[in-house]
């Protein structure tokens, strides 16, 4: 046993040593991706705690706040379909007891966002596992020329691979499976010695759980997925290892300027909201240090 220690210990603190020596300094062992947008603010469904959500009268006003990126829930139709109408008030996902309006109750069109903001960031969800859906999405990315500005993001797996498949120029993020592994490798010591594929993750931020976002139904278990997610997400180490592989870090669904002093204190690219107004706000006030990737992948 002791001659088994003799040479087990001094092993494992060289393998620590050298993993905390490249979580650090990544780009001795990564050329960071160099991604053609970065993100800062990000409208959530376009900005759905000023505008009725998914309308072009939100993103007309998201624009106007200098937003980095839009998140959506677009519509996919045959040509000439008619679309039904959104209610003349819709309550704010993640602002609970909070209610959006506008005169604009229209439902957008995937392909409309995409000719009326050809220059703008998207985030596509794909929340079905529908080949026909990914492959339309593909397409059309593909017929206006803006692969390297729109990102595919989905919570699976199966599906992510899917919509790599369709369109392998468009820059993915993580799933929740790609997540784990992430975790994983990071408090295993292995993330620095290997490859990520992804350029952004969009995660949410722990310290909404059971106050503006309940996953669960029952509160206990959302206190409890809150404090457990806080300790292992809220890492600056791990946050700042991915930034210097060029990896942005965006977290959702913030709407409140508590919120957002925590997710650029973490040191995270950019926040998604509902109230892109008061996140233009609070970023006037509080310039951010971007961090430059010169090199390309």
């Amino acid at each position: 046993m002791s001659s088994f220690l003799y040479y087990a210990l001094p092993a494992m603190g060289g393998y620590t040593l050298l993993s905390l020596f490249f979580l650090r300094w990544p780009r001795l062992l990564h050329v960071p991706w160099n991604t053609a947008f970065r993100c800062q603010l990000a409208a959530h469904r376009g900005g759905s705690g000023e505008r009725l959500e998914n309308t072009m009268e939100a993103l007309e006003n998201s624009m106007a706040q200098r937003s980095d990126l839009f998140e959506l829930d677009c519509q996919l139709t045959q040509d000439g379909q008619d679309l039904p109408l959104y209610r003349e008030e819709l309550e704010v996902y993640f602002s609970p007891g909070q209610f959006a309006r506008g005169s604009d109750r229209k439902m957008v069109r995937l392909e409309d966002v995409f000719q009326r903001f050809p220059q703008t960031p998207m985030s596509v969800e794909v929340k079905v596992e529908d080949d026909k859906l990914i492959n339309k999405i593909a397409t059309m990315v593909k017929h206006f020329g803006r692969s390297e500005i729109t990102i595919w993001a989905s919570e699976k797996n199966s599906i992510m691979k899917k919509c790599h498949a369709a369109n392998p120029e468009m820059p993915t993020s993580f799933t929740v499976t790609r997540v784990i592994w992430l975790l994983l490798m990071y408090y295993g010591g292995l993330l620095p010695f290997f490859s990520i594929s992804e350029r952004f993750l969009l995660c949410f931020l722990p310290t909404i759980i059971n106050r503006t976002y309940f996953p669960f139904s029952c509160p206990a278990v959302n206190r409890l997925a809150a404090a457990l997610t806080k300790k292992l997400i809220m890492r600056k180490s791990l946050i700042r290892h991915l930034e210097e592989r060029g990896i942005q870090v965006v977290f959702w669904c913030l709407n409140e300027e508590s919120d957002f002093e925590v997710a650029y204190g973490l040191g995270a690219t950019g926040v998604m909201t509902d109230y892109p107004t008061a996140l233009r706000h609070y970023l006037d006030n509080h310039p951010q240090e971007p961090n430059q990737n010169s090199s390309d992948r």
